[in-house]
């Protein structure tokens, strides 16, 4: 199989098909509009990006560095954002590399830390090195999420 991962500021075409998957995986009732979420894909500026990959030339994922994920904790940044693998498309170690790269993006840029959180993949990332750092609020949701760190150093 031949993996490449792209930036969607290197291919901004991919920028309506993420924005489509991600409204079908994390949709709630502060979401943007379709238009919106295209948007802002496109206005991302370093060190933000989101990032697709492609198995062969079928694109498969999505995952995402953002400056601030947790609007209860904008004293944390960057953030690991948006990991979406395609439902066809899970079990095969996807996630694991759209992950990777956006480590690596983020050590490129001289970041040490790289933050997350997740509602329900704790243990997919704790896999990858992730430590479990608190419980949170999403205030977007009103859920409570785990809040994750990954050194990147």
């Amino acid at each position: 199989m031949n993996h490449r991962i792209v930036a969607i500021s290197e291919h901004p075409e991919m920028a309506s098909a993420v924005s489509e998957w991600l409204l079908d995986a994390f949709r709630h009732g502060l979401s943007p509009s379709h238009d919106e979420q295209v948007a802002k894909l496109l206005a991302q500026r370093a060190p933000e990006e989101t990032f697709v990959l492609f198995d062969d030339d079928v694109p498969v994922g999505t995952a995402s560095m953002v400056t601030n994920d947790l609007p209860s904790r904008p004293d944390l940044t960057p953030w690991l954002a948006s990991v979406l693998v395609r439902p066809q498309f899970r079990g095969k170690g996807y996630s694991a590399l759209l992950v990777r790269h956006v480590e690596a993006a983020a050590a490129a840029a001289g970041f040490p830390v790289l933050w997350l959180y997740t509602w329900s993949a704790e243990p997919v990332y704790a896999r990858l090195g992730w430590e479990r750092v608190s419980l949170e609020r999403d205030s977007d949701r009103n859920i409570e999420v785990v809040l994750m760190k990954r050194d990147l150093g």
